[in-house]
């Protein structure tokens, strides 16, 4: 469907031209290649459209090591055992469900809900994440094996923030304040500062990890030399198996250089099982892991971890929707120009990978993979490598208009406190006051189609 033909409007004598706007070239494959055109409850669980061959298959058996729950050590299957002894989840599925986003908890108790509370003490060393704490170490983990207490648990109380815009109309923001509870190994440290973290969706990551470094390096400008405000720049994390820094992508600090120190990383400090990457079983400090039953060592060996490597990195992305609709052709427009794509970059080009699929793949992921500083409200206080305690990656946004429909809610943000895009764009402070405050000076139906245009990404 074009619109490029004119269409005059006339009223009385006065004759206004028109010209509709145009979807670019290509627009509606937010993926490139590896693109899929499904809007059900199941969108983000496909494999890349153009993924052949054995990577083809052992996507499937990646699927089962990702989404089937695994067991404690000494049960009758061994294939998944080793779970714990201290845990977040039972299935990398539990916090991802369908693939798709988590959120913070409905009630207290909940379990499976995909928030967990990371625990830091604020350093000034860049070459590291914040100090852990002495018992419990960078993670609190409230599940634990039979026989075992959970390290605690936790609550949430939000208190209501009003935000006025300039027309008059209002709106209720929530923050959260956590509280964490029965807390079994001694107490935290005084100084510890709680960095709550949201599961995010799966799909994509192949091609955020297939972008060029020097493409990375070109999008930061760290001390603003354009005089725009915007300063993101990329943090620099050890890279475990080359044993060197790398430019970070992966996190909502962008704290992981791969897919595959991510998913390594989440299986030691949610499900509890140990790999070749990370070795150390997570117990509190007074608790001897030694003492307790395991699924080997490692629980999870390096074909395993290949297998969900690959199926974490080539999940789909789902194409647009209503991308040549004139409302939605209007809120990219003032997408645009709000500089809201200073952050959230719109088209981008991937480089050679070595899952063929992901290679030379022209994306539209809404993402520059930097560290922006966000200002105060959102501020956790702890820093992450280069990451300081206001500064966050900018999420994708590729694939948030269809959380409601496989995830039935739409809470963003890194903590969830956000119930509404809209909400979460009224939390931008710092690099994003400026965009901010050009959406809150729009009018309610320019507002409504910028909205529009996010909800089809």
């Amino acid at each position: 469907m074009s619109f490029s033909s004119l269409i005059l409007s006339c009223t009385g004598d006065a004759t206004e031209d028109y010209i509709p706007l145009e979807a670019e070239d290509g627009e509606a494959y937010s993926g490139g290649l590896t693109t899929v055109f499904d809007t059900s409850v199941n969108a983000f669980g496909f494999q890349a459209a153009n993924l052949t061959g054995e990577d083809a298959l052992f996507f499937f058996t990646g699927n089962s090591l990702f989404t089937k729950p695994w067991v404690f050590a000494g049960a009758s299957t061994t294939a998944r055992d080793g779970l714990g002894p201290f845990f977040n989840a039972r299935a990398c599925s539990a916090c991802h469900f369908k693939d798709g986003r988590g959120r913070p908890p409905s009630f207290a108790g909940e379990l499976d809900h995909g928030l967990l509370l990371r625990l830091g003490i604020p350093n000034n060393n860049v070459e590291d994440s914040a100090f852990e704490d002495p018992i419990y170490k960078g993670q609190l983990q409230d599940q634990a094996m039979p026989g075992i207490l959970p390290e605690g648990s936790f609550t949430i109380q939000y208190s209501n923030v009003d935000v006025i815009y300039p027309d008059g109309s209002r709106v209720t923001l929530r923050k959260p304040n956590y509280s964490i509870n029965s807390l079994a190994y001694g107490d935290l440290d005084s100084g510890i500062k709680i960095s709550p973290r949201v599961a995010n969706h799966m799909v994509g990551l192949g091609l955020l990890e297939a972008i060029t470094d020097q493409t990375l390096i070109e999008f930061a400008d760290e001390f603003d030399s354009d005089n725009d405000g915007i300063s993101g720049r990329s943090n620099y994390v050890w890279d475990i198996q080359s044993e060197s820094f790398k430019i970070g992508r992966f996190g909502w600090k962008a704290n992981q250089p791969n897919v595959r120190q991510q998913i390594a990383s989440a299986f030691s400090g949610d499900l509890g099982i140990t790999s070749t990457l990370f070795p150390d079983e997570n117990c509190p400090e007074g608790v001897d892991c030694d003492q307790i039953l395991n699924g080997g060592a490692p629980e999870i060996d390096n074909e395993d971890l290949r297998k969900v490597t690959l199926y974490s990195s080539t999940l789909a992305v789902p194409a647009r929707r209503n991308y040549e609709d004139q409302d939605i052709l209007e809120g990219k427009k003032l997408f645009n120009d709000f500089k809201c794509t200073s952050c959230h970059k719109a088209k981008i080009e991937t480089g050679n990978h070595p899952i063929e699929a992901l290679s030379f793949q022209t994306i539209r992921p809404y993402t520059d993979l930097l560290l922006h500083d966000m200002g105060p409200g959102l501020a956790d206080e702890l820093n992450d490598f280069l990451a300081s305690g206001s500064e966050w990656r900018t999420p994708p946004l590729w694939g948030i208009g269809l959380f409601q429909t496989v995830n039935d809610h739409t809470f963003l943000l890194h903590d969830g406190r956000a119930r509404t895009i809209e909400e979460a764009i009224l939390w931008h402070g710092g690099e994003g006051d400026n965009s901010k405050n050009a959406f809150m000076n729009a009018s309610e139906q320019d507002r409504q189609k910028l909205i529009n245009f996010i909800e089809s990404l």
